[in-house]
Formats: C-alpha cells, sequence, structure tokens
C-alpha cells in the first residue's frame, strides 16, 4: 500500500514541487522566480480567491438547494423515493462535457430561463446569465447536486422516525423539528457533500471554461493556458500546487468545522 501511494501520489506531487522549482520556462536553472511572480503579482492572487470563492459560493447553492430536495425524500412514498433516487443518480451517468454544453442552451439569451422570464415579464429584455458567474454557479449547482444529495440522504435515512414523532408531539413545528433535530443529525453528510462539491466545483476546468467564457478566470484555466499554451511548466506547476493546498485547506476547515457541530450535537 505504501509504495502504491508512493508511485501513484507522492511521485507525481515531488516532480511538480522539482518543476516549479525552476527560474524559467526552458527550466535550465533553479529558482524562486515563479513562485514570486505568482505570490507578487495582484493578478492572479485574485484569480485564486475567486477561485476559492466560486466553489464557496456553489456549496451555499448546493446544500440549500439538497436540504430541500432531502427533505422531499423523507416526506415520500416508497415509489416517489425509488424515482426521485433514479433522478438524482441519472446525472452521473451523463458526460460533464455534455451537461455542460446543455446549459449554454438553457442559459443563452433564446435559452429555456430567458424564454420563461420573458413570458413572465419579468424582465422586459433577455437576462445575461451566459458568461457570468451567476450562470455559472446555476450551472455547477446542478452538476454538483448529486455529490452533495447522495451523502446527506445516506445520513439521513439514519434518522429514527420516532424523534420526529417526539419533537411533533410535543408541539414543534415542522421548521422547529428541522432545524433542531433533523439539521443537526444530518451534519456529517451535509459536511461530507460540502467537502466533495467544493472540491469537485473549485477545479470543474470544462465547465468553468464553457460556461465562464474569457471573461472569468479561474485557476484550472491559469493552469492550461500556462502548460499548453504559454508553455511555461514551472509556473503552471506553482499555480498548481497553489490550487491544490488552498483547496485542501478550505477542506479541512469544512471538515473541522463539520466535526465541531457534529460533537456539538452527541455530546
Amino acid at each position: 500500500m505504501a509504495l502504491l501511494f508512493l508511485g501513484f501520489f507522492a511521485a507525481p506531487l515531488g516532480l511538480l514541487v522539482w518543476v516549479s522549482l525552476h527560474a524559467d520556462a526552458d527550466m535550465t536553472r533553479l529558482g524562486l522566480d515563479s513562485w514570486q511572480r505568482f505570490l507578487g503579482d495582484p493578478f492572479y492572487r485574485g484569480v485564486a480567491l475567486d477561485t476559492l470563492l466560486l466553489g464557496l459560493k456553489t456549496v451555499a447553492a448546493t446544500a440549500v438547494l439538497g436540504l430541500g430536495l432531502a427533505l422531499l425524500y423523507l416526506e415520500a412514498g416508497p415509489r416517489f423515493r425509488r424515482v426521485l433516487l433514479i433522478l438524482i443518480v441519472l446525472p452521473l451517468l451523463t458526460s460533464v462535457v455534455v451537461r455542460t454544453f446543455a446549459w449554454i442552451v438553457i442559459l443563452g439569451r433564446e435559452g429555456l430561463i430567458n424564454r420563461l422570464v420573458l413570458e413572465l415579464g419579468l424582465s422586459p429584455v433577455p437576462l445575461r446569465l451566459l458568461h457570468t458567474e451567476l450562470g455559472l454557479i446555476i450551472a455547477l449547482m446542478q452538476i454538483e447536486l448529486p455529490l452533495m444529495l447522495l451523502p446527506l440522504l445516506a445520513v439521513m435515512n439514519r434518522i429514527d422516525p420516532n424523534l420526529l414523532d417526539a419533537s411533533a408531539a410535543l408541539g414543534a413545528s415542522r421548521w422547529r423539528t428541522f432545524v433542531k433535530v433533523i439539521l443537526p443529525l444530518s451534519v456529517p453528510g451535509l459536511a461530507a457533500g460540502c467537502l466533495l462539491v467544493f472540491a469537485s466545483s473549485t477545479t470543474a476546468f470544462i465547465s468553468q471554461s464553457v460556461i465562464g467564457g474569457g471573461r472569468l478566470i479561474y485557476m484550472p484555466l491559469v493552469i492550461w493556458q500556462q502548460s499548453v499554451v504559454v508553455f511555461d511548466w514551472p509556473f503552471a506547476a506553482v499555480v498548481s500546487i497553489s490550487l491544490l493546498v488552498s483547496v485542501l485547506a478550505v477542506i479541512a476547515l469544512i471538515g473541522w468545522i463539520g466535526r465541531l457541530a457534529g460533537g456539538r450535537v452527541r455530546g
């Protein structure tokens, strides 16, 4: 197991670090020039911040939608549960490229959303959704939703129904039962879903590039440009390591918050 870990993870990561320590694109001399260029340039620091914020916004939107669908799943009968579960898993069986290009049709000026907005009279002109952060978050929310729902449903299915009946018998409203009983007990599944959604959305190169277009620049796009277009491998390695470290730091923070909240519930 240790040899597999060394071969498939540690060795490529070590090679990436070694490449990042070169001072020029030709990799002829060692130096920290690429690190100084990345850390010292406000543009690249802004790109890193925008990437992390994109992941956090997607997590927040997906968590709200996921909790609503999970509650609907718990309230549904056995037949509807099976149908809902199929609908949840079905996107995972479709290529992310296909789903992303489908959102171009939906978010476009003549897409489904704008047609609905114009027919309802909500806006006199079509909304600009494509190549915007809002449109990207909407698309990512649907693409990443199964990663939030599957661990959330796995935990919520294990909640003892007697707890819900006891809460109702004591006079608690449905909202209070959700806040005081269901939500605290669902924290482990919610935390796991947040981890998966954040890690996936911040590194979703295809969705970020297709939905965001050239207007939105995130770290995966910078990595692709520097490695494939500019052939500046040391700088691409620097951005890759920075993305990896940043994502792992936020994941560790989310995991710590989840463990803290879960400990308070058990306490």
